[in-house]
């Protein structure tokens, strides 16, 4: 198969890509000799590559693989940089005396592609409609669940927000249910864009049905537009916005393709004739592409082995303390991520204030006091303990770590009866899953945040991956932590606290901090994600 120009191959069917899947080996040498960075009449292209046929790329569903090009052609309230420090963006400033009411003002430069000014009411509607029910927004609670009225419009019985009003067309104010400090922050990433609501909403309240294509007239606010969608044939086309209101683009062009193989994606990116991927995984990334590829700035959020304390022999705290101290956890991280681009995990906290210098004591590794332990606990020993079944144990790079731990249990323990399955739940045998491997994080630097939404027992993590877990004096501190303005340094020291409590209970072998990578080939400047996989400075991507 061969390809007569660039335009030929930015237009590849999907036939033509399954066919490049089954052809994988033959990509390098195919494209190897032509390696370049594209140019247009008018300057650089960035080819990017999506790893399947999406056939929803509406900016409103706050998730998948389609949301992680939101920063490219819509605009949010504010973005945190790739420090993690929150920036204004459409609005330029924030108040709020009692942390319930809460003031925004709209950047009076803020315009749509067509040059119309973004107003409060668009914004308003923006997030009303990402609230609706039937949008199916997957992250739209993280955003704006504390805002009085959500509760009623997520729930389909009403189509208004009652917490947000709009005294003005560049004001915004929201009265949430109850106070909340971190309030604002919530409302830094592109997880509910802003858009115009006369083109996303109809009179309904509903989503307009393909609102978002170029066809039929859509703006954008963001520093790109959309300018060709082919569903069929897997492209996406966007040029820059000539009326965006913050720095001109670099870029003259972003073409993605889809290619489903990734075998065949690494040759084409490696070849030049493309340079950035919607998320590439592989156990070789680094030595096919190169480590400024995956890197990226390490993100509040972390990837553990969890325990079901509910479940035997997990409901025994000594095994589970001699499950943690059996597991040399440098190993662990080495025989999974030997190369980057995380980094080993000794707590849950990472990349958020009070991570630091936490007061949490990592977990010895002792397997003649491991063994001890199990031999004191209710089972007596390795063989009367009932089979050890992982699930989550998906992709190379875990099933490598969890082929360690379980050889770890078998050398220092004894432990030969181990079972893993790669999806989240055991399907039949869901009620004899014991651990799960899974991450936790938080989409604002913010201890608190973080470990609520995973130790506090009113968390989905620790009700249905942890057994139900609750701990009294964790749920009290990081209930009184949320009280706490976020400069107010005992938010953090009662985060902190929580954390060494939760740490006593030995209920989760860690794992690894997460870097958010770039996905991009190290030609391409300025690709850097924020903790929500939000391109911190979409104007700023450039190559070369």
């Amino acid at each position: 198969m061969t390809f007569g120009n660039e335009q030929d191959f930015s237009q590849i069917s999907r036939r033509n890509a399954l066919k490049l899947g089954l052809a994988a080996g033959v990509g390098f040498s195919l494209f190897g000799a032509s390696a370049r960075i594209v140019m247009a009449q008018d300057g650089q292209v960035l080819k990017a590559i999506n790893p399947a046929f999406d056939q929803d790329w509406s900016p409103l569903r706050g998730g998948g693989r389609t949301f992680r090009w939101n920063s490219f052609w819509w605009a949010s309230p504010m973005y945190f940089d790739a420090e993690g420090k929150i920036q204004p963006y459409v609005f330029t400033s924030w108040d709020s005396p009692d942390k319930k009411v809460w003031t925004f003002k709209i950047n009076p430069k803020a315009v749509f592609s067509d040059g119309s000014k973004i107003t409060s009411a668009d914004v308003k509607g923006s997030w009303e409609v990402c609230t609706m029910p039937s949008t199916k927004n997957q992250r739209v609670d993280q955003v704006l669940s504390k805002v009085a009225g959500y509760k009623e419009v997520s729930a389909g019985s009403a189509n208004e927000l009652t917490g947000v009003s709009t005294p003005d067309e560049s004001t915004v104010v929201c009265t949430l249910a109850e106070a909340d400090p971190i309030f604002f922050m919530r409302l830094a990433n592109h997880i509910v864009p802003i858009t115009k609501a006369a083109q996303s909403r109809g009179n309904d309240g509903e989503e307009v049905a393909d609102w978002y294509k170029a066809d039929n007239g859509a703006v954008y606010s963001g520093p790109f537009k959309l300018t060709a969608l082919d569903i069929d044939a897997g492209t996406v086309t966007f040029e820059p916005n000539e009326n965006f209101f913050g720095p001109k683009p670099k870029l003259a062009r972003v073409e993605i393709s889809s290619i489903e193989d990734n075998v065949t994606a690494t040759s084409l990116i490696a070849s030049g004739e493309y340079n950035v991927h919607t998320e590439l995984v592989t156990s070789t990334i680094i030595q096919d592409l190169g480590p400024e590829f995956s890197a990226g700035p390490i993100i509040p959020t972390s990837q553990h082995f969890w325990f079901n304390t509910s479940r035997a022999p997990m409901d025994d705290p000594k095994v589970r303390q001699a499950l943690i101290m059996a597991v040399d956890r440098d190993g662990l991280f080495k025989a999974s991520y030997p190369d980057g681009p995380h980094k080993k995990a000794d707590q849950i906290l990472n990349s958020v204030p009070g991570a630091d210098n936490s007061g949490f004591e990592p977990y010895p590794y002792d397997p003649a006091a491991a063994k001890k332990l199990l031999a004191e606990s209710s089972y007596g020993g390795p063989d009367r303990l009932p089979k050890l079944m992982f699930v989550g144990i998906s992709g190379p790079a875990i099933q490598a770590a969890a082929q360690f731990i379980a050889e770890q249990w078998r050398q220092n323990l004894g432990i030969t009866s181990v079972d893993m399955k790669p999806q989240q739940d055991g399907g039949p045998n869901q009620n004899a899953v014991q651990i799960l491997r899974d991450d936790v994080g938080t989409r604002v630097p913010d201890a608190a945040s973080y470990l609520t939404g995973c130790i506090a027992s009113t968390s989905s993590h620790a009700q249905n991956k942890l057994g139900n877990y609750k701990n009294d004096k964790v749920d009290s501190l990081l209930a009184e932590a949320a009280t706490k303005a976020v400069d107010d340094p005992d938010r953090v020291r009662l985060a902190q606290e929580a954390q060494k409590a939760f740490r006593d209970d030995w209920v989760f072998i860690p794992w690894y901090s997460q870097a958010m990578s770039r996905w991009a080939s190290k030609e391409v400047k300025a690709m850097e994600k924020n903790l929500d996989w939000q391109v911190v400075a979409p104007w700023d991507v450039s190559i070369g």
